[in-house]
Protein backbone atom coordinates (compact mmCIF):
# COMPACT_ATOMS: atom_id res chain seq x y z
CA UNK A 1 0.00 0.00 0.00
CA UNK A 2 2.72 2.50 0.66
CA UNK A 3 4.34 1.75 -2.62
CA UNK A 4 0.86 2.57 -4.44
CA UNK A 5 0.69 5.86 -2.26
CA UNK A 6 4.04 6.77 -3.32
CA UNK A 7 3.41 5.87 -6.85
CA UNK A 8 0.43 8.77 -6.79
CA UNK A 9 2.50 10.98 -4.78
CA UNK A 10 5.10 11.02 -7.75
CA UNK A 11 2.83 11.11 -10.83
CA UNK A 12 0.59 13.96 -9.30
CA UNK A 13 4.18 16.01 -8.55
CA UNK A 14 4.76 14.82 -12.08
CA UNK A 15 2.17 16.12 -13.38
CA UNK A 16 2.20 19.34 -11.77
CA UNK A 17 5.49 19.73 -13.08
CA UNK A 18 4.42 19.38 -16.57
CA UNK A 19 2.16 22.11 -16.27
CA UNK A 20 4.15 24.54 -14.68
CA UNK A 21 6.99 23.67 -17.21
CA UNK A 22 4.29 24.21 -20.21
CA UNK A 23 3.18 27.09 -18.98
CA UNK A 24 6.38 29.13 -18.24
CA UNK A 25 8.60 27.77 -20.72
CA UNK A 26 9.20 29.86 -23.69
CA UNK A 27 8.82 26.69 -26.30
CA UNK A 28 5.37 26.41 -27.90
CA UNK A 29 6.19 27.64 -31.10
CA UNK A 30 9.52 27.13 -32.12
CA UNK A 31 11.37 27.99 -35.77
CA UNK A 32 15.30 28.06 -37.00
CA UNK A 33 15.47 31.79 -34.91
CA UNK A 34 12.93 31.96 -32.72
CA UNK A 35 10.94 30.41 -30.12
CA UNK A 36 7.56 31.80 -28.71
CA UNK A 37 5.09 30.83 -26.17
CA UNK A 38 2.10 32.55 -25.13
CA UNK A 39 3.47 35.13 -23.21
CA UNK A 40 6.23 36.29 -25.50
CA UNK A 41 8.05 35.68 -28.96
CA UNK A 42 11.92 35.55 -28.87
CA UNK A 43 14.93 35.74 -31.65
CA UNK A 44 17.35 33.29 -31.09
CA UNK A 45 20.39 35.26 -32.83
CA UNK A 46 19.69 38.48 -30.92
CA UNK A 47 18.22 36.92 -27.83
CA UNK A 48 15.13 39.95 -27.51
CA UNK A 49 11.70 39.13 -26.42
CA UNK A 50 8.57 40.59 -27.50
CA UNK A 51 5.87 40.53 -25.03
CA UNK A 52 2.50 39.48 -26.67
CA UNK A 53 0.07 42.25 -25.98
CA UNK A 54 -3.35 43.37 -27.79
CA UNK A 55 -1.32 44.72 -30.66
CA UNK A 56 -0.98 41.14 -31.68
CA UNK A 57 -4.14 38.96 -33.89
CA UNK A 58 -5.87 36.68 -32.09
CA UNK A 59 -5.03 38.30 -28.68
CA UNK A 60 -7.86 37.29 -27.24
CA UNK A 61 -7.26 33.49 -27.93
CA UNK A 62 -3.90 34.07 -26.45
CA UNK A 63 -5.21 35.56 -23.64
CA UNK A 64 -7.37 32.68 -23.11
CA UNK A 65 -4.55 29.77 -23.36
CA UNK A 66 -2.32 31.66 -20.90
CA UNK A 67 -5.93 31.79 -18.76
CA UNK A 68 -6.23 28.39 -18.78
CA UNK A 69 -3.21 26.98 -18.66
CA UNK A 70 -2.90 28.71 -14.95
CA UNK A 71 -5.77 27.64 -14.18
CA UNK A 72 -5.05 24.19 -14.80
CA UNK A 73 -1.35 24.69 -12.71
CA UNK A 74 -3.41 25.74 -9.95
CA UNK A 75 -6.45 23.20 -9.83
CA UNK A 76 -3.43 20.54 -10.27
CA UNK A 77 -1.74 21.79 -6.95
CA UNK A 78 -4.87 22.07 -5.18
CA UNK A 79 -5.78 18.80 -5.59
CA UNK A 80 -3.21 17.89 -4.50
CA UNK A 81 -3.52 19.78 -1.01
CA UNK A 82 -6.90 18.00 -1.01
CA UNK A 83 -5.47 14.68 -1.42
CA UNK A 84 -3.35 14.91 1.42
CA UNK A 85 -5.49 16.38 3.55
CA UNK A 86 -8.13 13.35 2.38
CA UNK A 87 -5.71 11.32 3.06
CA UNK A 88 -5.47 11.98 6.89
CA UNK A 89 -9.83 13.01 6.95
CA UNK A 90 -11.53 10.56 5.13
CA UNK A 91 -12.69 7.61 6.90
CA UNK A 92 -11.54 3.81 5.82
CA UNK A 93 -13.24 2.77 2.51
CA UNK A 94 -14.18 6.18 1.44
CA UNK A 95 -13.29 7.14 -1.98
CA UNK A 96 -11.10 10.47 -3.18
CA UNK A 97 -13.86 12.02 -5.34
CA UNK A 98 -13.13 15.78 -4.47
CA UNK A 99 -9.07 15.15 -5.33
CA UNK A 100 -10.98 13.04 -8.19
CA UNK A 101 -12.79 16.09 -9.27
CA UNK A 102 -10.34 18.94 -8.80
CA UNK A 103 -7.90 17.21 -11.09
CA UNK A 104 -10.19 16.22 -13.69
CA UNK A 105 -10.47 20.02 -13.66
CA UNK A 106 -7.57 20.72 -14.41
CA UNK A 107 -7.27 18.06 -16.67
CA UNK A 108 -10.23 19.80 -18.57
CA UNK A 109 -8.71 23.29 -18.51
CA UNK A 110 -5.10 22.26 -19.94
CA UNK A 111 -6.85 20.42 -22.40
CA UNK A 112 -8.88 23.55 -23.56
CA UNK A 113 -5.74 25.58 -23.70
CA UNK A 114 -4.06 23.12 -25.84
CA UNK A 115 -6.96 22.85 -28.12
CA UNK A 116 -7.60 26.79 -28.21
CA UNK A 117 -3.89 26.53 -29.36
CA UNK A 118 -4.22 24.21 -31.80
CA UNK A 119 -6.84 25.10 -33.64
CA UNK A 120 -6.08 29.12 -33.65
CA UNK A 121 -2.11 28.37 -34.20
CA UNK A 122 -2.17 29.61 -37.87
CA UNK A 123 -3.40 33.17 -37.14
CA UNK A 124 -1.66 33.44 -34.18
CA UNK A 125 1.53 33.48 -36.02
CA UNK A 126 0.38 35.72 -39.03
CA UNK A 127 0.35 38.65 -36.55
CA UNK A 128 1.75 41.64 -37.38
CA UNK A 129 3.53 42.34 -34.01
CA UNK A 130 6.03 39.64 -34.87
CA UNK A 131 9.27 41.02 -35.77
CA UNK A 132 10.28 38.44 -38.32
CA UNK A 133 7.82 35.23 -40.08
CA UNK A 134 6.97 32.85 -37.35
CA UNK A 135 4.39 31.22 -39.49
CA UNK A 136 6.90 28.68 -40.73
CA UNK A 137 7.55 27.33 -37.64
CA UNK A 138 6.52 24.31 -35.58
CA UNK A 139 5.46 23.05 -32.47
CA UNK A 140 7.54 23.21 -29.28
CA UNK A 141 8.58 20.94 -26.90
CA UNK A 142 6.19 23.02 -23.92
CA UNK A 143 3.31 22.45 -26.23
CA UNK A 144 3.68 18.82 -26.36
CA UNK A 145 4.41 18.62 -22.50
CA UNK A 146 0.80 20.65 -22.48
CA UNK A 147 -0.47 17.46 -24.16
CA UNK A 148 1.60 14.84 -21.92
CA UNK A 149 -0.05 16.88 -18.73
CA UNK A 150 -3.18 16.43 -20.26
CA UNK A 151 -3.06 12.79 -20.69
CA UNK A 152 -1.23 12.56 -16.97
CA UNK A 153 -3.97 14.97 -15.10
CA UNK A 154 -6.75 12.45 -16.77
CA UNK A 155 -5.16 9.70 -15.61
CA UNK A 156 -4.28 10.72 -12.21
CA UNK A 157 -7.83 12.35 -11.93
CA UNK A 158 -9.53 8.39 -12.48
CA UNK A 159 -7.07 6.89 -10.55
CA UNK A 160 -8.33 9.24 -7.67
CA UNK A 161 -11.80 8.56 -8.68
CA UNK A 162 -11.09 4.75 -8.44
CA UNK A 163 -8.91 4.81 -5.38
CA UNK A 164 -10.51 3.78 -1.76
CA UNK A 165 -8.78 4.52 1.25
CA UNK A 166 -7.07 1.72 3.18
CA UNK A 167 -5.40 1.02 6.28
Amino acid sequence: MLILLAFIIVFHITSAALLFISTIDNAWWVGDNFYTDVWRMCLTNTSTCVAITDEFNEYQSIQAVQAAMILSTIFCCVAFLVFLLQLFRLKQGERFVLTSIIQLLSCLCVMIAASIYTDRHEELHQSYGYRMEVSKGQYGYSFVLAWIAFAFTLISGVMYLVLRKRK
